[in-house]
Order: C-alpha cells, then structure tokens, then sequence
C-alpha cells in the first residue's frame, strides 16, 4: 500500500482533542471551539477547568466529550488538590482528564507518589484519565519508567507533551508504542500544525492528537492532498 493511499484512508478528524489551553481565552471563544468541534466531528474539545462547565453546557445532548487538564502545565501541586480539581471537573461534566504527572517525584525516585496520585485519580473520579509525561524532559529511562508506572496505575492513554517544553516527536510516539503495546492509547500533543504531522504521528502509533489547530489542518490536507492516480488505488 501506498504512502498516498495510507494517508487517505485516516480520518484526521476522529484523532483530535480540540485544545483551547490559551490563558487568555474567553467565553466566547469557548463556545467557538466547541462549534468547531462540533462541525468537524473532533471526539473531544480540550479546555482548562475553569470552562469545564460551559463547555458541557454548550455540548450537551451532542457527541463531542469535554476534556480538561489537571495540574497543568507544571504537575507539581499536591495530590489532594489535583484529586480535587480532578473530581471538581467531573462533576462539572468532563469525561476525559489530562493529568500532568509529578516530574520532580518522578526524576527523584519517588515513584510510588507518581503511582498513587494518578492510581488515586483514575480510581476516585471513573473517567478516562491521559497522564502527560512531559517526555522532552525525561531520559530514555525516565520515559519508560513513566509509562509504565502510569500504566499500572490504570491510565486509558499515555500523552506526550503539554506543550510547554516542546511538542510531540515521531520518535516518542514510536517508543510509547513499543512499551504500551497497545493496551493503552497514546496522544501525542505539542506542535502539531500540519497535515503532514499529524500523519507521521498517527502512523508511528499515535490515537489521539492534542492541539489547537484541528481546524487548520483539515483544511490543509483538503486544499494540498492531491488525486490518488490510478496505480495508488491498488
């Protein structure tokens, strides 16, 4: 099968969590990007807690999910307050959270905290919890590590970046995929601006794209992606 082929029989749109992480965003712009999650078929629009509540106001009754980020983008609070602004989010109507794991515990041995904040999480809100790894700041070995504590601690994806320290490689995806072996999803998030991208991503293992520019993107590949030529359709 042909790389044209392959890239035409991926729905871009069912991979992307449509993300308004600006801290600057409004109401407005709020219910924007639910529209556009909406006429775009996106699976999720991807807010900060604070507009949990009119994003699941917006959406309701309608099959775009609400998600939202937990101690982000530091992942440095405490236990507590992230299982508090977890479970707050939840009952606000958000049924997917992205969980920033605690680095600093993490690259100082102390896994069994990592473990018992996001186990904790997953445990007391019921809801499909994505652990971001921050992996542009983690060794080789830190990144396994992480995976797989998040893993054993019930995680349903792991994600690579918030964003913040860079965005998410081919590279990353690829080992996420060979330590997950496809018992969990994995988001790649951070950077993502072009069709081309986004592909190379999903075909190195990626199951959900977080970023900002679902919208852009689509139209990219609809304007640039050329006809199959007969031999491409075998």
């Amino acid at each position: 099968m042909t790389r044209a082929l392959l890239d035409s029989n991926i729905d871009l749109a069912s991979f992307i969590d449509h993300a308004l992480l600006n801290p600057t965003a409004t109401p407005e712009q709020v219910e924007y990007w639910c529209d556009e999650a909406l006429k775009y078929h996106f699976p999720t629009v991807c807010v900060y807690p604070a507009y949990v509540g009119l994003a699941s106001n917006f959406l309701h009754g309608k099959p775009v999910k609400v998600c939202t980020v937990i101690g982000f983008p530091s992942g440095a609070t405490t236990p507590m307050v992230k299982l508090y602004e977890a479970q707050e989010a939840v009952e606000n109507g958000a049924t997917e959270l992205d969980v920033v794991i605690n680095l600093g515990a993490l690259k100082s041995g102390r896994t069994n905290e990592v473990y018992r904040e996001i186990a904790e999480i997953c445990q007391e809100t019921g809801q499909l919890v994505k652990a971001i790894l921050e992996m542009s700041l983690l060794t080789q070995e830190e990144k396994q590590l992480a995976a797989e504590i998040c893993m054993d601690a019930g995680v349903a994806y792991l994600k690579t970046s918030t964003g913040f320290h860079g965005g998410a490689t081919v590279a990353d995806v690829k080992l996420l995929k060979e330590i997950t072996k496809g018992n969990v999803g994995i988001k790649a998030s951070g950077g993502i601006r072009t069709p081309g991208q986004a592909l190379d991503l999903i075909v190195a293992g990626a199951t959900r794209l977080g970023t900002s520019r679902g919208p852009d993107i689509l139209r990219q590949r609809e304007k640039f992606e050329p006809p199959l030529s007969q031999s491409d359709e075998y």
